[in-house]
């Protein structure tokens, strides 16, 4: 008569016998396996360091000095937050100084708003471009900036396709319909009454909340009747 086994014997059995496996893996291994786990611990030490030690403190600096730049934006003193008053650095120079900050890197979207302002829409591109950020909306309205940028430079196209892709980036009830109607506007000035017609229809379908809605009824009767 053959000897029934216990079901539990055999798992803990079997897990026995893994454990005694990984152990023997362990001793034969454990140079490789220190120095494997030494070279982790020491780039989270070196991680770490970095970011107390240099990243920090930069953060720190970077976003004091966009403080007194931020005071002159706030004032509509564009050139003194550009460009800086001789004794405090403004956005251009935050920018260049500290370009893998926080501070630094919102500072050209900063420098880009005076820089239209200002009338140096060539440079207001650049500082876009160099732009970077993961909020959805600051997002699309950087890419709108841009659109200005090329409409003040005459570059309709250009702009039309920018105020597309600023649209489109993040549909809301906020910079979707604000968009849609620079592009309609553009539309108008191409004489392509259809389609500044198109756009303000969808507004008022898609987007009847929006502040561009509360008006649109005009806007489609104007371009109904032509």
């Amino acid at each position: 008569m053959a000897k029934k086994v216990n079901k539990t014997d055999e798992k803990f059995a079997n897990v026995e016998e893994s454990l005694s496996k990984a152990g023997l893996y362990v001793v034969k291994n454990q140079n490789s396996i220190m120095k494997a786990v030494g070279g982790l611990v020491l780039i989270v030490a070196l991680f770490t360091a970095y970011t107390k030690f240099y990243v920090e403190p930069m953060e720190k600096e970077a976003s004091e000095d966009m403080y007194i730049a931020e005071f002159y934006f706030q004032n509509d003193d564009f050139d003194k937050a550009l460009n800086g008053d001789g004794q405090f650095n403004g956005f251009i120079s935050v920018s260049d100084k500290f370009p893998s900050t926080d501070a630094g890197n919102l500072s050209y979207y900063y420098a880009a708003i005076c820089q239209i302002n200002m009338g140096e829409y060539q440079n207001a591109i650049n500082s876009l471009n160099n732009f970077s950020t993961d909020d959805i909306i600051l997002s699309a309205l950087s890419i709108g900036l841009i659109g200005d940028a090329n409409m003040e430079l005459g570059n309709t196209t250009e702009a039309l396709s920018y105020y597309v892709s600023a649209a489109k980036s993040n549909l809301n009830s906020f910079s979707t319909p604000y968009f849609m109607m620079k592009q309609a506007e553009i539309h108008k000035s191409n004489k392509d009454y259809s389609k500044a017609l198109d756009i303000y229809n969808s507004i008022k379908s898609d987007y009847p909340k929006s502040t561009q809605a509360l008006s649109i009824d005009k806007f489609i009767s104007s371009e109904s009747n032509r």
